[in-house]
C-alpha cells in the first residue's frame, strides 16, 4: 500500500491508483466531470485539478498517479484558483438556457458552477453551436452546443457497451461528439449515455420536456423483464410513472441497467392499458364490476368441474408474474384438485425439471460472471438475451478471458469471442457431445456419449481445460430446445471434467422463482405445450399473451368453454370471455427471484390505474368465492412468508434449493424443430407495447425476420 497525506489526512492506497482514488477513498469530493469510476481515465476536463506539494502546477487528481509520502491539497489557493479557471473556461461556450433544459436540477455543470463559477463572464463574442443529431428513437442529441467534450459517452460505448457508437470529430473550438456519418446509436444499453453525461447534451428522447426533476417522487424497484433483476428507482409525477432510472447495486447491474428497463414504462401509460372487468356476451365485449366478473368466473370453473372434472381446468401463467402471483396461481389450481399449471411458456422439453421445490438457476453470483477466466456459451444471443450478463462477460473479456460459443451462427456479441462452433439448432447435442469428446480426448477419460470432435471442437475443449475461474451457460435457446435434457446433461459433464460452474442463463425475471413455487404441473398434470394444444376446457391465463409469449400459437383455446385472461392490457380479446385488469409491476407489490437466486421485493410506485387490482388480491378473492382453504392472506408479504419462509429482501434462497444437476439420458439424434426464443423487444407485454422501443433498430429489425 502506498501512504499520502491528502488534506492532513492519512490514507493507504493500492499501488497505481490516482489522487481521485484516494479522495475517494476517504470521502473528499474533488469537482470532475470527465472521471468516472467505472470508465478509464480521459483527463481531459481539468476541472479536478488539485495541489500537489513540490509540483510546479495544479495537476488533474484523475491521472496523477500516487506515490509514497505525496502530500496534496485540494482545498489551497492553488488548487481553488486553477478549478476556477478551468470552469471559466467551460462555460464560455456554453448556452444559457439552464431554464428550459431536461438536466436542470440534477445537472454536475450547473452544481459545479455554482461553487467554482464566476458572477459574470469576461467573454463577449459569440458562442458556438453545434448542430442537432437524430441518432434514433431513445437517446436525443438535440442540444450538443451544451457538449464540454468530457467522452464519458465515448468511452461507455467503447468500454462497457462493447460498442463505439459515438466519437469525437474535429479539432480545438470545432471539436463536437457525433455518431458515423449518420448513423443511430442502436446499442442495447444506450441510455446509460444519458445517465453519465455530465451536462444536459445527451438527454431522454421519451422523457424529453415531460417534467423537471425536482417535480418527480423517487421510488425503489426492480426491473420484471430478464433475469438479472436489476435494481431501478422509478420516477412518478401525478401518479405517472416518468422515467426510470438504474439504482447502484453492485452485486447485481452495477450502475447501469439494459435500455428495456429504462424505457419500457412507456407501456403503463399506454392506451392499451385495461381498466375496468370485462365479459364478451354475444360477441361484445361488456365492462361489468369486480364481484360480477369474479362471481361468472367462479362460476364458470365450478360448472366446468362438476361436470367434466378438475382436470378439465388448467393454468398458464408468465414467469415474469411475481413469486406471489405465481404461488397463489398454483394455490388455486391444486386446490381445485388439478394439477394444470405450468410456466415454462416457450420450452419444447418439459422433462428438464429439477426436483420438487428446486429451482435451475445460474449455477453462479452474477458479480462472479465479471471475473471469469474461460466461459463456454450455449444456445444464447448473449447480448440481446442478457444485456447486463452480456456487460459483465465482456468486462472479463477485456482482462482477458477467452468467450467460446455454440450457436446457430455466428453473433456479434460486441466482445472478443475466442471460438465459436457453429451448428443448426436442431443439432446442438451432437455438437456439444463433439466438445465433451474433445474434453475427454484431452483428459484421457471416456467421453459421456460417442461423438466425433472437429477442430472447433477441440479449440473450444482446450480452453475451457486452462483458466481458473470457469462457466458453462445454458442460454433461452438452450433452455428451450427439444432436447434441453441432454444439452443440460452434456454441460454438466463437460463442467465436472474442466472444473467448471454450469447454469442456465434463465430467461425472465422470475423464472427461478416460478420453479420455487411449483409453478409447474404436480403428477399426472398438463404441462403448457398440452394446454395451449386444447387440453383443458378452461383455461386462465396469468400474463400470459398466446403466440407472442408461447411455442405453440394457443388458437386451440378458443375451442375451449371458458378463457380467462388476468392482464394489464387489452389482450387475447379472440379466445377469451373474461378479461381482469391486473396490475404491472409498478402498481403491486411483490418479488423476483434473479438468475443468480436472489429474492428481491419491491413495493408499488404508484396506485392502480383505474380499476386495475393486483394479481395477487384478484387470485386470493377468486380462491375465497371458489370455497378453498389457505386463501386469507392479507398482504403479499404475508404470502412471501408462506411459500419462501426466512429469506429477506437481497438475500439468497436457499442453496439447498438451487441445483442443476441432472440424471437424464443423452440423446443426441437430431431434434424435431428449432427452439422458440424471444428477440429483445419482444420478450414481455411490457417491451412489446413500448413506442419507443419499437422503433429501435432491434424492433424493427425483428418485426422485418417474423414478417
Amino acid at each position: 500500500m502506498v501512504e499520502i497525506e491528502l488534506d492532513g489526512k492519512k490514507v493507504q492506497v493500492p499501488p497505481g491508483s490516482m489522487v481521485m482514488h484516494a479522495a475517494e477513498k476517504v470521502g473528499t469530493y474533488i469537482p470532475h466531470f470527465c472521471y468516472h469510476k467505472k470508465l478509464s481515465i480521459a483527463a481531459s476536463c481539468r476541472m479536478c485539478l488539485v495541489d500537489v506539494e513540490k509540483a510546479p502546477k495544479a495537476m488533474p487528481a484523475c491521472a496523477t498517479p500516487v506515490t509514497m509520502g505525496m502530500v496534496v491539497r485540494t482545498k489551497s489557493d492553488k488548487a481553488i484558483k486553477a478549478q476556477q479557471s478551468v470552469m471559466e473556461f467551460l462555460l464560455i461556450n456554453h448556452p444559457l438556457d439552464c431554464p428550459i433544459c431536461d438536466q436542470g436540477g440534477e445537472c454536475q455543470l450547473q452544481d459545479i458552477a455554482v461553487g467554482y463559477g464566476g458572477g459574470a463572464s469576461r467573454y463577449e463574442e459569440e458562442k458556438r453551436v453545434v448542430m442537432p443529431k437524430d441518432v434514433g428513437p431513445l437517446v436525443s442529441m438535440q442540444e450538443m452546443s451544451r457538449c464540454i467534450q468530457c467522452t464519458r459517452c465515448v468511452r461507455f460505448g467503447q468500454e462497457i457497451a462493447g460498442v463505439m457508437e459515438l466519437g469525437m470529430s474535429h479539432r480545438g473550438e470545432h471539436a463536437e461528439i457525433e455518431t458515423f456519418v449518420g448513423q443511430s446509436v442502436d446499442s442495447e444499453l444506450s441510455g446509460n449515455m444519458i445517465d453519465i453525461c455530465p451536462v444536459g447534451a445527451l438527454t431522454s428522447k421519451p422523457f424529453r420536456y415531460n417534467a423537471r426533476s425536482w417535480e418527480l417522487g423517487r421510488r425503489k424497484s426492480v426491473s420484471p423483464h430478464d433475469s438479472a433483476g436489476a435494481n431501478l428507482i422509478v420516477q412518478v409525477k401525478n401518479n405517472q410513472v416518468m422515467r426510470v432510472v438504474p439504482f447502484e447495486n453492485e452485486d447485481i447491474n452495477e450502475c447501469w441497467i439494459a435500455d428495456r428497463d429504462r424505457f419500457s414504462y412507456e407501456a403503463l401509460n399506454g392506451a392499451e392499458r385495461l381498466t375496468q372487468p370485462m365479459i364478451k356476451q354475444g360477441g361484445q365485449w361488456k365492462s361489468v364490476d369486480w364481484q360480477t366478473a369474479l362471481e361468472y368466473v367462479a362460476n364458470g370453473l365450478k360448472t366446468i368441474k362438476a361436470e367434466q372434472g378438475a382436470q378439465a381446468i388448467g393454468l398458464l401463467a408468465s414467469p415474469h408474474s411475481t413469486v406471489e402471483e405465481l404461488a397463489l396461481a398454483g394455490a388455486l389450481v391444486r386446490g381445485l384438485g388439478s394439477q394444470n399449471i405450468d410456466s415454462r411458456l416457450r420450452a419444447a422439453d418439459f422433462d428438464n425439471a429439477a426436483a420438487d421445490g428446486e429451482a435451475r438457476w445460474l449455477g453462479l453470483p452474477i458479480a462472479a460472471l465479471s471475473d471469469l477466466q474461460r466461459v463456454l456459451v450455449v444456445g444464447s444471443n448473449l447480448r440481446k438475451d442478457h444485456p447486463l450478463f452480456a456487460q459483465r462477460i465482456r468486462q472479463a473479456a477485456r482482462k482477458g478471458a477467452q468467450v467460446n460459443a455454440l450457436n446457430e451462427s455466428v453473433q456479434d456479441w460486441a466482445l472478443p469471442v475466442a471460438n465459436t462452433l457453429v451448428a443448426d439448432a436442431t443439432s446442438w447435442t451432437q455438437a456439444l457431445a463433439g466438445i465433451a469428446a474433445a474434453v475427454a480426448e484431452f483428459k484421457s477419460v471416456a467421453a459421456p456419449v460417442a461423438a466425433q470432435a472437429d477442430d472447433a471442437a477441440r479449440a473450444i475443449a482446450a480452453s475451457l481445460i486452462g483458466g481458473d475461474k470457469k462457466a458453462v451457460l445454458l442460454g433461452n435457446a438452450a433452455a428451450h430446445h427439444a432436447q434441453a435434457s441432454s444439452l443440460l446433461a452434456l454441460a454438466q459433464w463437460i463442467a465436472q471434467e474442466t472444473g467448471a460452474s454450469f447454469g442456465y442463463l434463465t430467461e425472465a425475471a422470475n423464472t427461478v422463482g416460478a420453479q420455487l413455487v411449483r409453478a409447474l404441473p404436480g403428477q399426472g398434470g398438463l404441462n403448457a405445450g398440452q394446454m395451449l394444444a386444447g387440453g383443458v376446457k378452461a383455461a386462465l391465463l396469468l400474463n400470459v399473451e398466446p403466440g407472442a409469449d408461447t411455442a405453440i400459437d394457443g388458437k386451440a383455446l378458443a375451442n375451449a368453454e371458458m378463457v380467462v385472461t388476468l392482464s394489464p392490457f387489452k389482450t387475447n380479446l379472440d379466445i377469451s370471455d373474461v378479461l381482469l385488469p391486473i396490475a404491472p409491476f409498478s402498481e403491486t407489490s411483490g418479488s423476483f427471484v434473479n438468475a443468480e437466486g436472489r429474492l428481491q421485493s419491491f413495493h408499488a410506485v404508484v396506485k392502480p390505474l383505474a380499476e386495475t387490482r393486483p394479481a395477487w388480491k384478484v387470485l386470493r378473492v377468486l380462491g375465497n368465492l371458489l370455497g378453498l382453504g389457505g386463501f386469507a392472506q392479507e398482504s403479499s408479504q404475508d404470502m412471501l412468508a408462506q411459500v419462501l419462509p426466512g429469506v429477506a429482501h437481497g438475500e439468497f434462497v436457499s442453496a439447498a434449493r438451487l441445483s442443476n444437476r441432472t440424471s437424464a439420458a443423452i440423446d443426441t439424434a437430431t431434434a424435431a424443430a428449432k427452439p422458440c426464443v424471444a428477440s429483445i423487444y419482444q420478450l414481455d407485454a411490457l417491451v412489446r407495447r413500448a413506442g419507443s422501443l419499437q422503433l429501435t433498430a432491434d424492433a424493427l429489425a425483428a418485426s422485418e425476420v417474423s414478417a
